[in-house]
């Protein structure tokens, strides 16, 4: 559960409701409120002022084109699971090089959202050459304790404050610069060794998201190169679809009769050791748990966890890599359909179609929906690895999509469907080093003996030889830290200084 720092009073007076206005919004009257007075505000960790120049410009819907080498980053790639920009073609435009305007986005600058999801705050992982903003987006001028006010604008700290300083009243929220007033707190207890706690937590953070980002871009590639240099000698050659054809996909969807589509399914299916589908491999397929109240009965969702609920993963909370960004918690006095060890848990329908995630370590109340597909009854967790990876590359190049059903409010794969899907029979040498850059069960995290010295160099080793997997359970774990020292420091408590 996060912890609330705004106070909300049960009545208000006419001389208040005259200091604001005569304003009767109740978000007016809402305050921040936490034990530790010394506080500073955004504002204060600014190197300067915030000048026009910060700030994004628009472009216009003209500007936009489909290839270009130019491009213009929307709100939309600053979102809440993530510490870094979230690209995707909803997210990043490309646009005519006569509109572009040179934003020098660097590695490691700070963007805010000031627009429709305000306070929403990424770093930048790398430098982005001929890249813009929108006028949604500021860029924080700002050298001093830069994780530290990440760290605390990623927390509930100051996005509590925001939902009161910024209405939610209309269709897209306009912040302009509110997210300036914004509260954070110093450390009074060992305040030098607290702050710089918090930024190679923060740090270290920021470093496993970047990683896990280039090992899943290693992975697709490392797959897309064993595919593409290891053909049989046969050419792929497009032709219109036959009566007999579509007979035999028993389909008029016109992706599954498209070039690209075609294509691609060639390059699997003429690979030179050959291909298997799932049931090849032993899998069998079933919808996950029907949670309808005609199904189960009743059930009480939480989104923390209760003795006895079970952990539910829904589709919308996982990343591209495979990972469970956020879980919820459903309590129901039956015996529901637990996932097992080994399962591949796959969404199938929804604007998340197509993401996947392995069930690699045994949890007795984990669950999912029936939105999503688990594949099940191969105990080989390396070859459950290997069919997720290569989902994320179906995913990634549309190949999912092109199989899907879009006529039903949303896009839906079946399981005949997904049975039917093509997967390389990589060597075993080959499939174990794709493997090991997702899962790498031989190495482990503990950072309990380092040092503020030289707690960054150990994790730095860590994360050159674990997998996305370990990664993201070692991140997970820094985040707790971060989240407990900053709650101390609100709190005005000594921090314990330990990894």
């Amino acid at each position: 559960m996060s912890k609330q720092y705004i106070d909300i009073p049960l009545y208000t007076t006419f001389n208040d409701i005259s200091l604001k206005n005569f304003s009767l919004s109740a978000t007016q009257y809402k305050s921040f409120c936490i034990k530790n007075q010394n506080v500073l505000t955004v504002r204060d960790f600014l190197s300067r002022d915030l000048e026009r120049k910060d700030l994004g410009s628009e472009v216009g819907s003209e500007a936009y084109v489909d290839a270009s080498n130019y491009f213009f980053i929307k709100t939309k790639a600053l979102q809440a699971e993530t510490y870094l920009l979230d690209i995707n073609k909803e997210s990043l435009q490309n646009i005519t090089p006569m509109s572009f305007i040179n934003s020098n986005l660097k590695k490691g600058d700070l963007l805010i959202s000031k627009d429709s999801n305000v306070g929403e705050i990424a770093i930048l992982d790398k430098d982005y050459p001929n890249t813009m903003l929108c006028g949604g987006i500021y860029k924080l001028p700002i050298s001093d304790k830069k994780y530290y006010l990440l760290a605390f604008i990623k927390n509930d700290i100051f996005r509590q404050q925001i939902d009161f300083l910024v209405p939610r009243g209309s269709t897209i929220r306009h912040g302009k610069t509110k997210f300036l007033e914004c509260q954070i707190p110093m450390p009074n207890k060992n305040a030098s060794n607290t702050i710089k706690y918090v930024e190679l937590l923060m740090q270290a953070i920021f470093n496993k998201e970047i990683e896990i980002k280039n090992k899943h871009t290693l992975v697709l590639q490392m797959i897309s190169d064993e595919l593409c240099t290891n053909q049989k000698d046969n050419r792929f050659k497009f032709q219109m679809p036959t009566l007999s054809e579509i007979l035999s996909v028993d389909r008029l969807d016109s992706n599954r009769y498209s070039e690209e589509y075609k294509s691609f399914r060639f390059l699997v299916s003429n690979y030179k050791n050959g291909y298997s589908c799932l049931e090849d491999y032993g899998y069998k397929a079933k919808r996950g748990q029907n949670l309808q109240v005609s199904a189960i009965g009743k059930s009480v969702y939480s989104d923390v966890y209760y003795e006895g609920f079970y952990d539910l993963i829904l589709s919308q909370n996982l990343s591209k890599e495979g990972r469970i960004l956020k879980k919820k918690y459903l309590g129901n006095e039956n015996e529901l359909s637990v996932l097992q060890q080994g399962d591949i848990v796959f969404s199938a329908r929804g604007q998340c179609l197509g993401r996947s995630f392995v069930v690699l370590e045994q949890q007795d109340h984990q669950i999912t929906n029936i939105d999503s597909m688990v594949f099940y009854g191969n105990p080989d967790i390396r070859k459950s690895c290997f069919i997720h990876l290569m989902l994320d590359l179906y995913r990634s190049n549309d190949f999912i999509k092109k199989i899907g059903i879009n006529g039903s409010g949303a896009e839906s794969v079946t399981k005949y469907q997904l049975q039917d899907i093509p997967f390389p029979n990589f060597p075993t040498e080959k499939e174990e080093s794709i493997v090991r850059l997702y899962y790498n069960p031989k190495v482990s995290y503990d950072a309990s003996k380092c040092s503020l010295e030289n707690f960054l160099e150990y994790d730095t080793g860590f994360n050159m030889n674990a997998g996305i997997y370990e990664l993201d359970k070692s991140m997970k774990y820094l985040q707790s830290k971060l989240a407990q020292a900053i709650s101390c420091i609100a709190d005005d408590e000594t921090v314990d200084i330990s990894f």
